[in-house]
C-alpha cells in the first residue's frame, strides 16, 4: 500500500547522516542502516524502522501500509528510544489501540533513529505474522 495519510499531521524527522546499525529482537537480527539508500521499502517514513526491516527481508507486520491508520507494526526500543523524533498525536492514538504497550513503544512506521548511536528494537511476539500469503 505505501503513501500517505491525508488525515494526520507528517511526522517531522532528523535523517541520519552516518551509518549505524539496528539490532531485530528476538533472534539478534542486526541491520549496518546506510541513510545514502533510503527509502530501502515503499512502506512508512524513509529510514523508518519499518522501511529499514522490510529493505532487509525482516517480516514487520504493517496492515495499513504505514500511513499511521493501524498499530500493527508496534515494536519497543531497547535501546536508542532518544534517537527518534517525537511522536506525533495521530501516532499517539495508534499506539493505544497496541496491545503490550511500554514506555519506549513506536509505530515502526513513524520512528526514524537519527543515527547518532546504534539501535536495539524488539518486534513483540504478539506482532510476528507466522502465515505467508503466496500467489496461486
Amino acid at each position: 500500500m505505501g503513501g500517505k495519510n491525508p488525515y494526520t499531521q507528517e511526522a517531522v524527522v532528523e535523517l541520519p547522516t552516518q551509518k549505524y546499525t539496528v539490532t531485530f529482537l528476538p533472534g539478534e537480527e542486526r541491520i549496518e542502516v546506510d541513510p545514502q539508500a533510503f527509502p530501502y521499502a515503499r512502506d512508512g517514513l524513509p529510514g523508518s524502522i519499518l522501511d529499514i526491516a522490510l529493505g532487509h527481508g525482516i517480516d514487520l507486520d504493517h496492515a495499513c501500509g504505514g500511513v499511521v491508520a493501524c498499530s500493527t507494526c508496534h515494536v519497543v526500543f531497547r535501546e536508542g528510544f532518544e534517537t527518534c523524533q517525537e511522536s506525533t498525536e495521530a501516532e499517539e492514538d495508534m499506539l493505544d489501540l497496541a496491545p503490550g504497550l511500554t514506555p519506549t513503544s513506536r509505530l515502526g512506521c513513524q520512528a526514524v533513529p537519527n543515527g547518532k548511536q546504534n539501535v536495539v528494537v524488539e518486534i513483540p511476539q504478539w506482532n510476528r505474522n507466522y502465515a505467508k500469503e503466496v500467489a496461486h
